[in-house]
């Protein structure tokens, strides 16, 4: 594969921009991988592992000379970090991030970007419940969707070379508006994420089942809500505030469906379940044949063996 960029900074080391450190090096897509982030533990960890040619102590340093930028923080810093950037920023340069909400993230970042920067919001579609520099890897990205959201009159060049380095990643690639990124993310993630914390927060609050007996007996419904429950609490935090208006439609739509399921049970309406539920079904099934899941027991996941250590 050809490199796609000279010099490729990653703010902030996570999951996300470890995974694609790692992806951009095994196929050569970044002459030279340079990164930071707040703690200085994350970056001691990123030396450690050599995730980038160069790890800096601050964002400032880290974009110098880039001609692509991650912007790889929760959503809710991203703003602060456009303007502590902006000044250091090459001639020509793309900064782009990989937030889950764009709307927000266009409104925080593209004030402070110079003139001269191309901005192009990006959200890759991939992730798990782990997070920080060790948990990337190359194969994150593979069969995914990355979703772009190019502002009106961004130029053709910088959109075509981001969006060659996320299918070189193995990503496939889609554009879209961010007020309709922000609409469906709401449906597939956001929502999804807010009813499984609420799940296993249930779970907790309820005295007549011990919390032995959750961790026990989970059947593979409640331990894939717990999966989903243990993702980053700093990050959907701010997923849940910066994309407030589509997650409360779609919690409304939710909560009109549940009603119309509790009524069912109720009054015994096997009928309306059966169509309900052969309905979902449907889009489970749409799901595997699209690749984007297996249909093997237990999620495709095989039960792991205890780690020891930290």
């Amino acid at each position: 594969m050809a490199q796609r960029y000279q010099r490729v900074a990653l703010i902030g080391l996570g999951l996300i921009a470890s995974s694609m450190a790692l992806a951009m090096r095994r196929a050569g897509l970044a002459g030279e991988i340079t990164g930071t982030a707040r703690s200085r533990e994350t970056r001691e960890i990123a030396r450690e592992l050599g995730l980038c040619d160069q790890v800096f102590d601050t964002a400032a340093e880290a974009v110098k000379g880039a001609d692509l930028v991650v912007l790889a923080v929760p959503v809710g810093v991203m703003g602060a970090l456009a303007q502590e950037i902006a000044p250091h920023l090459a001639e020509g340069a793309t900064v782009t991030d990989v937030g889950s909400v764009k709307q927000a993230v266009i409104d925080a970042v593209a004030p402070h970007l110079p003139e001269h920067a191309h901005f192009i919001p990006g959200h890759p579609l991939a992730g798990t419940e782990h997070s920080g520099p060790r948990s990337g890897f190359a194969e994150l990205f593979v069969n995914r969707w990355c979703l772009l959201v190019p502002p009106p009159g961004t130029d053709a060049e910088a959109l075509a070379r981001l969006r060659a380095l996320w299918e070189d990643m193995g990503a496939h690639v889609d554009e879209m508006d961010a007020a309709h990124h922000d609409l469906v993310l709401a449906v597939t993630s956001h929502a999804p994420h807010l009813i499984a914390y609420t799940m296993v927060g249930v779970a907790d609050d309820m005295r007549r089942v011990t919390d032995q007996e959750v961790i026990k007996y989970s059947a593979a419904g409640f331990r894939d809500f717990t999966r989903i429950a243990a993702s980053d609490p700093t990050m959907w935090r701010d997923v849940f505030l910066t994309n407030r208006e589509a997650t409360l439609e779609i919690l409304g739509r939710f909560t009109e469906e549940l009603f119309a399921l509790q009524r069912a049970i109720r009054t015994g309406d096997g009928d309306h379940l059966h169509a309900y539920f052969t309905r979902t079904r449907a889009i489970r099934r749409g799901i595997i044949d699209a690749g984007q899941d297996t249909d093997a027991p237990d999620f495709g996941r095989m039960m792991a063996k205890p780690k020891s250590g930290g």
